[in-house]
């Protein structure tokens, strides 16, 4: 039972028309009957009742819903999680209090929902504290109405609210503000606007700067000894070393042979020996 009931708080973007109509297709109880199902739940654990109450109210949670359509949240998202708000109401009812079960879930619905908003609005929270979301539901309502605010109208909304003139002008700015997107479209030519974009600060994991400047000097410092060590050497021995090691067609031992007129293996040592002098020359810089 408890599945079934999570399970009609379940609602997709897709689906959200046929859902509304289903909704509405529950019969509303009347005063009877929501006491007689509520003292069954209240007193005796009836989830049956549960169902019941859940389910003749639903139509009121996409009522509420559509309120905060403004937002631009998906309605399906604020339906589910009025919903999640609705059987809470239920769970919490008692029927000895001596109101609808419409009027006290009202203030579950709108919490939740609320919860929601503030949570998905923008990427980083405009409200945290009682009074900063106080502000915000009652601030928009008041900008709607009133455009653009003066002192006076500051003031004004201030009092109504029971907040500071600042707090408003505060929420207002938070208001008004965008989230920048992470990463600046591929078609935009502002080369200063695609620094700003917060992908531009993250730190590259993948290298280190100081490691790679290391790397690179060390890497200059030990080619420029590679070649002053080379330069040291008679011009015969220059030529093999370079034609055996550095060119990118590399030469075999007896195509030098042939070009000096020697034997293969008189290569072979002069190599060995020209690169003994490298070695000492440049010593261990690998």
């Amino acid at each position: 039972m408890a599945q079934e009931m999570t399970s009609m708080a379940l609602v997709t973007a897709d689906s959200l028309d046929s859902y509304v109509q289903s909704v509405n297709s529950y019969p509303m109880l009347s005063a009877e009957q929501e006491r007689e199902l509520a003292e069954r739940l209240h007193f005796d654990g009836d989830l049956n009742a549960a169902k019941a109450l859940v389910m003749s109210h639903l139509r009121f949670v996409v009522h509420i819903a559509r309120g905060y359509s403004g937002y631009g949240l998906p309605m399906a998202d604020l339906v589910q999680e009025g919903n999640i708000g609705l059987m809470k109401a239920v769970k919490r009812f008692n029927p000895e209090v001596g109101v609808r079960l419409v009027s006290f879930a009202v203030h579950w619905i709108k919490a939740e929902i609320h919860e929601y908003v503030l949570r998905n609005w923008r990427i980083v929270k405009v409200a945290t504290t009682k009074a900063q979301r106080k502000l915000f539901f009652n601030l928009r309502k008041a900008k709607k109405r009133l455009g653009w605010f003066n002192n006076d109208e500051v003031a004004m909304v201030a009092e109504q609210l029971g907040v500071e003139a600042n707090e408003v002008r505060e929420m207002e700015s938070r208001l008004a503000a965008q989230d920048p997107a992470f990463e600046m479209p591929a078609e935009d030519d502002d080369r200063e606007a695609s620094y700003s974009a917060p992908a531009y600060y993250l730190e590259d994991k993948s290298s280190d700067v100081a490691l790679s400047v290391e790397e690179n000097n060390w890497e200059a410092h030990a080619n420029n000894r590679l070649s002053n060590a080379l330069s040291s050497l008679d011009e015969r021995s220059q030529h093999i070393v370079r034609s055996r090691w550095l060119e990118d067609n590399k030469a075999t031992l007896q195509e030098l042979a042939e070009h000096y007129q020697v034997s293969a293996e008189r290569i072979r040592q002069l190599e060995k020996n020209a690169m003994k002098k490298l070695k000492e020359a440049v010593g261990d810089f690998a």
